[in-house]
């Protein structure tokens, strides 16, 4: 029976605050999210997915080929859910979300997060469910932060762990990158401004920027190649300014500002020893996916991770596309997941 169609857009409303790691505070949560298929109370297997930086909670819009109907993960098979983190522009409290007594968004004045407050919010997500144990849990790049991070907050919740391209701490190649990007947006006349489109032309060039270190030379020697001896019009170009612009579209630069932060936040030994103790508190069982060319998360990141937790494997795949493999080769990660998860029983 197909239930793929059984997808679920839903809203927590949480009234009670939540004290944020640097020192801020929201004073209620709203928390989008979807669940697809079977209710989690019905004891199908649970996998929960933890999004990247610009994606939203529908997975199936964004993971294609991993999860969907007759995908590895479908509603035949689990039950799944994927929450927004707080700060992105999809549903959940964020900086374009009303404030706190006041008509208006909070624009400027949304408060610092860190990966930390992203979990403590699906911690909240995950009680209001009444889920008590997840089979899995999934997530690439500030997904895959978001998945460690949680890991080593309830070591006992997770059954399995995938994390991809992602790492242990933030590195300072990656802070480089996401203040360059910060950089582009303050350089914005308009970002100066208390409105939804501030910073808008920066936030074009700030995803210019990033697309750079989600692909790769040889990414772009295969993809954007001109006529030979041509003179202007180039492909990178036009594929430069076409990435910028359409993000522009479906994001806005506060969101951006805040997730790019909390991205360089990330560092799971902070107030825990060393990240390596830390890594060393996940109980679940771990598979570690890096891409050989990933120039953002290189796979010494990833190998640094499964060096660390007790019962972890380690792979890395080769992509034309290098960061952001981890969503394209979809055939390669699903097939190293089927290995790594027990077989279903019949």
């Amino acid at each position: 029976m197909d239930t793929d169609s059984h997808k679920q857009a839903c809203i927590f409303h949480s009234k009670e605050p939540l004290a944020l790691e640097k020192g801020g505070r929201l004073p209620e949560l709203e928390i989008a999210y979807h669940l697809y298929g079977a209710p989690p109370a019905l004891g199908k297997p649970i996998v929960w997915v933890c999004h990247a930086l610009t994606a939203n909670s529908d997975v199936y819009e964004w993971w294609p080929g991993l999860f969907g109907t007759n995908a590895l993960f479908n509603t035949d098979d689990f039950s799944i859910v994927c929450a927004n983190v707080l700060g992105s522009p999809y549903g959940s409290t964020a900086p374009l979300s009303q404030g706190p007594g006041s008509t208006e968004p909070w624009y400027h004045t949304f408060p610092e997060l860190t990966i930390r407050d992203m979990v403590q919010a699906h911690e909240r997500l995950r009680q209001h469910l009444g889920i008590k144990q997840i089979h899995l849990a999934i997530g690439g790049s500030m997904g895959g932060q978001q998945v460690l991070e949680w890991a080593v907050l309830q070591p006992t919740l997770f059954q399995h762990i995938v994390v991809l391209a992602s790492n242990a701490m933030h590195s300072a190649w990656g802070r480089a990158f996401n203040e360059s990007q910060r950089m582009a947006i303050a350089a914005d006349a308009t970002w100066k401004e208390s409105a939804p489109h501030a910073g808008k032309a920066g936030l074009a060039v700030a995803r210019s920027v990033a697309m750079l270190s989600y692909r790769h030379y040889d990414t772009y020697a295969y993809t954007q190649v001109d006529a030979p001896h041509q003179l202007g019009n180039y492909r990178a170009s036009s594929y430069q300014r076409y990435q910028g612009e359409k993000l522009a579209k479906r994001f806005d630069a506060f969101s951006y500002w805040h997730l790019s932060q909390a991205m360089d936040s990330h560092d799971l030994g902070r107030h825990r020893e060393s990240a390596a103790m830390a890594l060393a508190q996940i109980q679940a069982k771990a598979l570690l996916i890096g891409i050989a060319n990933d120039v953002l998360f290189p796979p010494i990141e990833q190998a640094f991770i499964a060096q660390h937790i007790p019962n972890a494997r380690l792979e890395v795949i080769e992509s034309l596309y290098g960061h952001d493999g981890f969503l394209i080769e979809t055939e390669k990660i699903g097939q190293l997941i089927k290995s790594f998860l027990p077989c279903k029983s019949n």
